[in-house]
């Protein structure tokens, strides 16, 4: 089963809530309910974007020993991974909202894994609005998306949090989706959260 982060803004109540997602989740927690209780059956669960970190770091140890026993942890864009997930290194960079109105613009993300699960049906369009940033790659993590430079955007590490699996991205599609601001970002959702309820089946 799947469950959520509900961090409670306008994009949030859209993209968690609204019929598009909302029976993809067996559950919806707000972040201060979250513990062992909350997770339990649980076998993933997603911190959607932009959620305030000041609101993660004091489940830091939950989340490490909800990876540790087999949990699959997905860390979206603009949480600021680096300060709730120990050992993750981020990078921020100065957003380009308007790269796409250059004639044959190209934001330079490609896709390095579509074999993988998670990217199953999912083109660069798909995934392609804004950059805000990248990871250091943990040792034997998989990139399946990276920038021009070959810097990761998207990364599955199911090697250094025992038998768990973090997927951590700088994309942030909830908020843009739940505030109806490029629809790359539902294409990207439609796919990405079929692709994680079929990795992660009830």
């Amino acid at each position: 089963m799947i469950a959520a982060l509900h961090p409670g803004a306008f994009y949030h109540i859209e993209a968690l809530e609204g019929p598009r997602y909302a029976s993809l989740f067996a559950r919806l927690i707000r972040p201060e309910a979250l513990d062992e209780a909350t997770l339990s059956g649980i076998s993933a669960l997603l911190v959607p974007c932009r959620t305030s970190p000041a609101r993660l770091v004091p489940h830091t140890a939950l989340f490490r020993s909800f990876l540790a026993r087999g949990g699959t942890l997905v860390a979206m864009g603009e949480t600021f991974q680096d300060l709730w997930l120990p050992g993750l290194t981020l990078t921020p960079e100065p957003t380009n909202w308007w790269w796409w109105l250059t004639p044959g613009a190209d934001l330079g993300l490609r896709i390095l894994r579509p074999d993988h699960p998670l990217m199953r049906g999912i083109a660069e369009t798909d995934a392609s609005w804004h950059l805000h940033g990248w990871f250091d790659t943990p040792p034997g993590a998989e990139v399946l998306i990276a920038d021009r430079g070959g810097r990761a955007l998207l990364f599955v590490d199911a090697v250094n949090h025992g038998a768990g699996r973090l997927v951590a991205t700088t994309l942030d599609p909830f908020y843009h989706h739940g505030s109806h601001f490029m629809p790359a970002t539902t294409r990207f959702l439609d796919r990405f959260l079929a692709n994680l309820l079929a990795w992660n089946p009830p």
